[in-house]
């Protein structure tokens, strides 16, 4: 039987998986995302150092009980920080050529949905419940 629980901790590891993928795709990709950052931003190549640093602690910290409520927040908090990147790039296609326009509106509405699995998998019933923090 599939419980709410198990469900879970699937969410847990695919939010872990994700966000520590994405993390070090800063680092491999470093031109791709520094060239996401909208123009009004200081210090690019610093911010997305930051947000891979951040994606990764973040992922593996969904990992452990003892980090579990902190990272969701923090990984909630990142999900905003870099939202004007992907307006930026849903405003700006052609300076995106790689990504049709849809998929790059299609980014944004997604946020709400890796927000509503962060928030699920490390948030929800974490105060009403703490027994169900596995």
């Amino acid at each position: 039987m599939i419980t709410a629980r198990r469900t879970q901790q699937v969410v847990r590891l695919v939010v872990a998986a994700f966000f520590c993928f994405a993390g070090v795709a800063h680092f491999i990709q470093t031109e791709l995302f520094v060239s996401m950052m909208p123009p009004y931003l200081p210090a690019p190549l610093a911010l997305v150092y930051i947000s891979g640093v951040c994606e990764i602690l973040g992922g593996l910290g969904v990992l452990f009980r003892a980090t579990r409520r902190w990272a969701g927040i923090g990984l909630l908090l990142l999900l905003v920080a870099v939202f004007p990147a992907n307006i930026h790039m849903a405003l700006h296609p052609a300076q995106f050529p790689d990504f049709s326009a849809m998929f790059l509106y299609a980014r944004l509405p997604l946020q709400l949905v890796f927000a509503a699995l962060v928030w699920w998998g490390t948030l929800a019933m974490s105060t009403s419940n703490p027994t169900n923090a596995g």
